[in-house]
């Protein structure tokens, strides 16, 4: 379908060209137009504000701008009616008899409602979750879930070529204490003494699991084990289970992307020679921007570190690539591995990540920057906090997990829908607070519920006149009145939420464009009657077709979210 905002665009363009033709506006480079909708309907369907962006480089009124664009816009099927309002905005109503048409254009673009083409021929990859493979998935971590795969599923929509994936930390100390962690739970499954460590040990249920059933299959024979054997085992357990939990919130992961591959192939290493030998790299006790009256950090004091000269990028101070012992900090293999990621040719790299990576993640793109590839091309969505909330209290989900809130218990406690809308409907950079006690009723108070019921409610007129042997076939849209108009008004912006959620990296725009959807359209149904004895039957059959072109909008938005677009609830 055509996106509005870019087709009133090329008009406003035509005009000015047209205008600058005729003399009327001097020579300039015209800027973008940006057109959107705006937040008041009395402000028309769409605005458009160049005017007051070309009153300097014109040297005219705004406001006498804006009226010599609007006499020399070309005709357009979709424009009804154009104004200029004071100091220079133009302001487009969309046309009535157009609009009703788009009813039967919703109808049959279908599941491909508003499929874009911004990303045509373009490769996106949408890392998310990457959560280490030490424990079951927390809240904290699935609220990343959800942005990440609605992110791309936007994309997707957006006309992207799009692979999900997942990395996982699957090297490092963390990976050492799991097998450790697994090692002590196995013996002690054996019935052999163990002493629990106080620090460095994972206390979940699911390793006392993993032992009973290690034993089962192996019985005594890694009893002389050391980590390693355990830490492949729990590894490869736990992926099966964040993988299970993941796909029951309808989220299936492309690639998964394992850490020590990094390792094993030699990239960490190749990545700090290389950046050694562009110069950017430099063996120290202290960084060499730090004065020696200030406080060490890091590895400052410890002995001999490898250092990242990150100041020269602009960061505040310079990172250890390498400690003293010999291991690598986190930041090495995470500037290799992104190595990897624009060697395999993606076009755009988002990142969706916890709030403490805000620091982490500039540094990668400062070591992309040194080793001379284009950093440009990795965008990062930052993930803040979030709170289950029952009674006005915060809570845990689970107290069989030990300190897990895990993803699974509040799936169990509410729905994988619920889950999905709740945790992606506000800004990733605002700390959500869950509320439990909404999440789980059954009344429109719930923003799910009052979402899918619309859906529902839609579904429902057409079992009724399916057995009352109605049809919609062959309706005369002209029929519709003002109120179906304006939910189709409202329809015809999914395009631009699309087109704005891929562009700026916002997928709550479509949670809270849903929410918008539903309250216009629950009125509409309670007064637009399609089934009642004292409505025409040319009139029901329109309205009928209205309710068909609903159902499709509703379903669209529903699945770019990631849930279910449900018949009877």
């Amino acid at each position: 379908m055509k996106l509005l905002s870019d087709a009133h665009a090329r008009l406003v363009e035509s005009a000015i060209h047209s205008a600058q033709a005729a003399g009327e506006l001097p020579p300039f480079d015209i800027p973008p137009v940006e057109i959107r909708p705006p937040k008041r309907s009395d402000q028309g369907d769409y605005a458009a504000a160049v005017a007051l962006q070309l009153a300097k480089p014109a040297g005219i009124n705004p406001f006498d701008i804006a009226n010599i664009i609007t006499r020399h816009l070309p005709p357009a099927d979709f424009v009804g009616a154009v104004e200029v309002v004071k100091p220079g905005f133009i302001n487009f109503r969309l046309d009535e008899t157009w609009l009703k048409t788009q009813v039967e254009q919703i109808i049959a673009e279908g599941d491909s409602l508003f499929q874009l083409n911004l990303g045509a021929g373009k490769r996106a990859q949408v890392e998310f979750v990457s959560a280490n493979p030490t424990g079951p998935l927390h809240v904290g971590r699935s609220r990343g879930a959800m942005v990440g795969d609605t992110m791309a599923r936007l994309l997707e929509a957006a006309g992207y070529a799009v692979e999900r994936e997942y990395y996982f930390n699957n090297a490092g100390k963390q990976m050492v204490d799991l097998g450790n962690s697994l090692r002590i739970r196995y013996l002690e499954a054996l019935g052999q003494p163990v002493e629990i460590p106080e620090q460095d040990f994972y206390q979940g249920e699911y390793l006392k699991d993993f032992a009973r059933d290690l034993v089962a299959e192996k019985g005594d024979s890694l009893v002389g084990a050391d980590w390693k054997p355990f830490k492949e085992y729990a590894e490869r357990r736990m992926f099966d289970v964040i993988r299970a939990t993941l796909k029951r919130v309808n989220i299936e992961h492309d690639i998964f992307f394992n850490e020590n591959s990094l390792y094993e192939s030699g990239a960490v290493w190749h990545t700090l020679d290389n950046l050694r030998e562009r110069g950017h790299v430099y063996q120290a006790i202290r960084p060499e921007n730090v004065a020696n009256d200030q406080p060490d950090e890091d590895e400052a004091g410890k002995g001999e570190a490898v250092w990242f000269r990150s100041t020269a990028f602009g960061d505040e101070k310079d990172r250890v690539l390498v400690k003293s012992d010999g291991s690598p900090t986190y930041t090495l293999p995470d500037i290799a591995y992104h190595v990897d990621k624009i060697n395999r040719g993606f076009d755009l790299l988002i990142n969706v990540l916890g709030a403490d990576h805000g620091a982490q993640h500039r540094v990668v793109k400062y070591g992309i920057q040194a080793l001379g590839l284009d950093a440009s091309k990795i965008h990062v969505i930052l993930i803040q906090l979030v709170r289950m909330i029952r009674d006005g209290k915060e809570v845990r989900m689970s107290t069989r997990r030990g300190d897990y809130d895990t993803l699974d218990d509040l799936i169990d406690q509410t729905s994988a829908d619920v889950v999905r809308y709740m945790l992606l409907a506000r800004s990733p950079d605002s700390h959500l607070n869950f509320d439990l006690d909404l999440a789980v009723k059954q009344s429109n108070e719930n923003p799910v519920y009052y979402i899918q019921n619309a859906h529902v409610r839609c579904a429902g007129i057409f079992r009724e006149a399916e057995a009352r042997g109605l049809t919609d076939n062959g309706a005369d849209v002209n029929l519709l009145g003002a109120d179906e108009l304006r939910f189709i008004r409202k329809a015809m912006e999914l395009g631009e939420v699309i087109a704005l959620s891929a562009q700026t990296f916002e997928p709550h725009r479509i949670a809270f464009y849903a929410g918008e959807l539903a309250s216009l359209f629950h009125p509409i149904y309670d007064n637009v009657r399609a089934l009642h004895g004292d409505v025409p039957p040319d009139v029901a059959k329109a309205r009928l077709r209205f309710y068909r072109a609903a159902q499709v909008v509703f379903k669209r938005v529903l699945t770019l979210m990631g849930m279910s677009a449900p018949e009877r609830m």
